[in-house]
């Protein structure tokens, strides 16, 4: 129809009436046109900007469940892929970097430090990307908690002190006093006193003007803490008060930081030497407490004071209670504290094996949890408890105290050094600033010259390389034999050592150690009934150790199998180098039953390319997230089955590669039977079979 209107339109004879009525319907038409093309780009516009809010509520409403707590935690995670994954698929904008770091820094939450470190990584280079200063320091923020956590001080304080610089220069007062004070806290850990009380006070400031009281009773705790340190008690009393008034200022319950005060301030006077007031602390703290975890460090402490006071009644029975309640709950630091008031307790009570017993366990918690300076108590304790090894715990003492003053002054100079270089950095930046243009037109210039030359020296060398490769391989392979000749005559040596050692120590001292029990066994000792308990006691130990040197003895006299554990370490160690570099999970299988050192050098290290050259197609080319390597044998074959679970490859299809021809050119040489069997998006299968008494 609409083509008969035009052919009626242009084929009627020209007169005047029907051109006018031509030229009108035309511009009618334009007009028609025109309002349909509008029409049409602002329906796609709208629909455009439809989806873009519903692509952002959804990414919101993810977020929101991923913070839920009724949902659990596998749940909380899958919500966080969702919105990852709507990030990754729609288009960047300004909010992306910013919802990405909300992102990372929930699956840190969910302990989940593999996907944080990626997806904070991703915002973090964003963000630098889009210039976005807030996100730029988010980020760096979280990974500062992340070292933090891992206990990597110098890291965390680095990250802490970037997000401050961002934080500051966007004037976010809030996020910079929390720097501030994450800084400071890092540098009291150090024994930076002053430093620590210097940004303290700054971030007092901030949050002062802010009025933050919950900060503030935290900044102000802290001051409290290293004054603590330091001996200024009445300071300590003064900074724990003023903690006290904000803490009052807090909206809803106060019990938590009540509690927290009154321990700390019954700790100062019991440092003070004034047990009373401590014991009233002490007391109000408990009655504000209701975890376990606090009631058994307040109840310690409590039967800790009475000790000072020489009042010995019940303290035992809440000293133990204490101690068995922290050990049900794992608490490591409590139980560490627990065992010093112990070992002090019986020290009193002049039970010195129970107080030796408690204080050692005391130094051996400290050791696996780092506690310097619980170590350097428990030595001091033992070296005053055992006199006899004072000389050996106080040289000890001595030796670990100087290090860990040389490591905290290396950690303060760090720091130091950190905030220097921030302010040198700007400084640098404003000079080159200028050079930029500069740099530019020369620096294309110079990497346009240089890629020319680069690109001949390359064709040059191509050859020469090609021509050294094989020589190199059969170079490696006479290195490899070498090396596993050389470690299996180190690991015979390393057993006959051992055997020596153990024959010398069953033999010889353990000799010499029981004939000495026997000539003090045999001696008339007079003396009061505590001397020959004592006495009794030595004797005991003596035996003890008799027994503690026999088993370390039958221990290093145990022969295992070198040679296996020679290649299949070396197997190992290769396989685990393949999977950090691409980032998937290995298993392995070895039959015990393969007796490595009757297999010919030549064999070994064959398997040993041919595996190092199946990992490094899996890393190369696979994308897989599991690999599993099988070593089995029967009389006359080893066979070895290499799979992984990659994007696989079509076997018909002719290989550009020389890795498949290589496995299969050096099984060959070993009239060994090389099968391969791969699928697209299944994974591929490696089956090789050597015969080994040839």
């Amino acid at each position: 129809m609409l083509r008969a209107f035009f052919l009626d339109l242009f084929y009627n004879k020209p007169t005047k009436t029907n051109s006018l009525k031509r030229i009108t319907i035309i511009r009618n038409l334009i007009y028609l046109s025109l309002s349909i093309t509008i029409l049409s780009c602002n329906n796609k516009i709208l629909t455009k900007k439809q989806s873009q809010i519903e692509r952002k509520d959804s990414i919101t409403l993810w977020l929101k469940g991923a913070r839920n707590p009724s949902f659990s935690k596998a749940e909380q995670k899958n919500f966080l892929h969702k919105a990852y994954g709507s990030l990754q698929t729609n288009t960047t904008d300004s909010s992306t970097a910013k919802n990405l770091s909300i992102i990372a820094y929930r699956f840190y939450e969910l302990k989940d430090t593999i996907s944080f470190q990626k997806i904070n990584t991703e915002a973090q280079k964003l963000a630098y990307q889009q210039k976005d200063s807030f996100t730029i320091a988010d980020t760096h923020w979280s990974l500062a908690d992340y070292y933090n956590n891992k206990k990597i001080f110098n890291s965390s304080y680095f990250h802490y002190n970037k997000a401050y610089e961002y934080f500051n220069n966007i004037n976010r007062e809030y996020e910079t006093a929390r720097m501030l004070y994450a800084m400071a806290y890092i540098k009291g850990n150090y024994r930076d006193y002053s430093g620590s009380e210097i940004l303290t006070f700054k971030a007092i400031e901030k949050f002062k003007s802010l009025k933050n009281y919950k900060y503030l009773y935290t900044a102000y705790n802290h001051l409290a803490t290293l004054q603590t340190d330091i001996k200024r008690y009445n300071k300590a009393i003064d900074y724990y008060q003023k903690a006290k008034e904000y803490a009052s200022k807090v909206k809803g319950s106060k019990k938590t930081y009540y509690k927290a005060i009154s321990n700390n301030l019954g700790i100062v006077y019991m440092y003070k030497k004034e047990y009373k007031n401590a014991l009233i602390f002490f007391n109000e703290s408990l009655k504000n407490t209701t975890r376990i975890l606090d009631s058994t460090r307040v109840i310690d402490n409590i039967a800790y004071t009475k000790l000072l006071m020489n009042d010995t009644i019940g303290i035992k029975k809440s000293l133990i209670w204490s101690l068995r309640k922290r050990d049900s709950i794992k608490d490591k630091p409590g139980r560490m504290a627990s065992n010093i008031h112990i070992s002090d307790y019986y020290k009193y009570i002049q039970d010195t094996a129970k107080a030796i017993s408690h204080a050692k366990q005391a130094k051996q918690i400290a050791i696996k949890i780092k506690n310097s300076q619980t170590y350097l108590k428990s030595l001091k304790k033992l070296a005053e408890l055992e006199p006899n090894k004072s000389k050996q715990y106080l040289d000890r003492y001595i030796q670990f105290n100087d290090s860990l003053v040389n490591a905290e002054r290396q950690v303060q100079n760090k720091f130091t050094r950190i905030a220097f270089e921030t302010d040198e950095f700007i400084e640098e930046n404003k000079r080159l600033s200028q050079q930029t243009i500069f740099i530019s037109v020369t620096g294309v210039g110079l990497i346009l010259i240089l890629s020319l030359l680069y690109f001949i020296r390359i064709q040059k060398t191509k050859n020469e390389k090609l021509l050294l490769e094989s020589e190199q391989q059969k170079a490696n392979e006479e290195i490899y034999i070498l090396t596993l000749q050389q470690q299996a005559a180190l690991e015979k040596e390393k057993v006959n050592e051992r055997n020596r050692i153990s024959q010398e120590l069953h033999d010889g001292i353990l000799g010499k150690l029981f004939g000495t029990r026997m000539g003090l066994g045999f001696l008339d000792i007079k003396g009061t009934e505590s001397t020959q308990e004592k006495h009794q006691s030595l004797l005991d130990e003596l035996q003890q150790i008799e027994k503690e040197i026999r088993d370390v003895s039958h221990q290093l006299n145990t022969n295992f199998n070198s040679a296996q554990i020679n290649f299949t370490s070396l197997i190992k160690q290769l396989a685990l180098t393949k999977a950090e570099t691409a980032q998937f999970e290995i298993q392995f299988s070895f039959d015990e039953q393969i007796a490595w050192d009757n297999i010919s050098e030549i064999i070994k290290v064959n398997v040993y390319r041919v595996i190092q050259e199946a990992l490094m197609n899996v890393v190369k080319y696979a994308n897989a997230k599991n690999v599993s390597l099988a070593f089995s044998t029967n009389t006359n074959d080893i066979k070895v089955v290499i799979k992984d679970d990659g994007v696989g490859f079509d076997t018909g299809k002719k290989s550009k590669g020389i890795g498949i021809k290589n496995i299969r050119s050096r099984i060959k040489k070993l009239n060994g039977v090389v099968e391969i069997e791969s699928k697209l998006s299944v994974g591929t299968t490696i089956e090789i079979q050597i015969p080994i008494n040839e």
